[in-house]
């Protein structure tokens, strides 16, 4: 298997980037961090040839890790700033951990699944990454209220309506990036949180993801 920093695989991470910016993902910081970071370490082994390709792939307790492209878009549209401080819900392979502690000053991610979390703090630490991470087993539907407020809040799910606790936590002129409507209609949305606390929802793009659960897993 290739190693993260051998030439076969800056090659694959560059061409990915390319793919990406054609795509129409605009933020050079994403683009930066994605060609920095190898998304075969966050991939089972025996389908780390297709590591790079524009697809998800099965992780353990039977996920996923997301597609580039989506990962990329929900990133672009998050626009994470140096100083932001930012919930991820549904922390998975790690893979979008990883690319959030290169670009926000703090992270919180939020795992239903042990086994999940635990395999992707061991991934990113093994990077020199996730200093500045923090990683919970738990509901993602109710987000951590002690370290709220966040500047921005990443839902790697797909969800019918934003939850309450989780705008609650959203700083006001706060981001939160979704993949929000039923399963045959997703869209990928930014959603807004003026200082009043009105919200205002923007479709960036068509969006494929599993729905949200609530609940932490009983196993595994």
């Amino acid at each position: 298997m290739p190693q993260p920093d051998d030439d076969v695989e800056r090659t694959r991470r560059a061409e990915l980037v390319l793919a990406l910016r054609s795509r129409g993902v605009r933020s050079l910081r994403v683009l930066a961090a994605i060609e920095t970071i190898p998304r075969s370490v966050f991939t089972p082994s025996r389908l780390a040839e297709h590591a790079y390709q524009d697809r998800a792939l099965p992780i353990a307790c039977g996920q996923t890790i997301e597609r580039p492209s989506e990962i990329a878009a929900a990133l672009d549209a998050l626009n994470v700033g140096e100083l932001d401080g930012v919930l991820e819900i549904g922390t998975g392979s790690g893979y979008a951990t990883a690319i959030l502690a290169g670009l926000a000053r703090r992270v919180v991610t939020i795992e239903r699944w042990r086994t999940l979390s635990e395999n992707a703090a061991r991934r990113v630490s093994g990077l020199g990454l996730g200093a500045n991470v923090t990683y919970l087993v738990g509901d993602g539907a109710t987000g951590r209220a002690e370290q709220a407020p966040y500047e921005r809040i990443l839902i790697s799910a797909a969800i019918e309506t934003p939850p309450s606790a989780l705008l609650n936590q959203l700083k006001p002129g706060g981001v939160m990036v979704a993949a929000v409507g039923p399963t045959s209609g997703q869209r990928l949305t930014r959603i807004v949180k003026a200082k009043d606390g009105s919200l205002e929802e923007t479709t960036v793009g068509a969006a494929r993801l599993p729905p949200m659960l609530e609940g932490v897993a009983l196993a595994l």
